[in-house]
């Protein structure tokens, strides 16, 4: 059983709901200051209570405005790591695609190469190929030949080698 993962308006809706409840009680403790103030009659500032219920909203207003800018800030440097992420993945990706293509690796062997690398049992590599098991193991020998290395442990860290010493290249115009 799967669970799905919130998407980023879900996560914030509680927030924005909280901020909406806010901004609603900070109008209501407004309204009724300034009914205060009209009642008391001009000056209204020599009453104490009128004071602390007028500096109470004034700091509940000013509180509100703080978090809509902390969200705001949040939700904008959220949509700037994701955008990064989206880019390193991309990037991830092509660094594994050079790799592949320079050991030689056939489609299918760059198939079952990309889901060793990601942790997948035999098993489950030929449940997910439609393959048999021996299949796969028989693309896994290509793959360590080809990788120079001798079993799964010795690719995964050839490979962690190989990503380590890629050197980084100039991020992109705009990114």
């Amino acid at each position: 059983m799967t669970t799905a993962t919130p998407t980023g308006a879900e996560r914030s809706a509680p927030l924005v709901g909280l901020i909406a409840v806010q901004i609603l009680c900070a109008a209501f403790f407004l309204f009724d200051v300034a009914k205060d103030g009209i009642e008391i009659g001009w000056p209204p500032f020599t009453h104490w209570e009128f004071v602390v219920e007028l500096l109470a909203a004034l700091s509940l207003i000013a509180a509100v405005a703080v978090e809509l800018r902390w969200l705001m800030a949040l939700l904008r440097r959220k949509a700037h790591l994701e955008r990064q992420l989206s880019l390193a993945a991309g990037a991830f990706h092509d660094i594994v695609a050079a790799q592949f293509d320079s050991w030689g690796l056939t489609p299918s062997e760059q198939d079952v190469a990309m889901l060793t690398l990601k942790g997948l049992a035999i098993a489950e590599i030929a449940e997910i190929r439609g393959s048999a098991e021996g299949t796969v193991k028989s693309h896994l020998n290509g793959i360590y030949r080809k990788a120079g290395v001798t079993g799964r442990g010795a690719f995964l860290s050839l490979f962690i080698e190989e990503l380590m010493s890629t050197p980084r290249s100039a991020p992109p115009e705009g990114a």
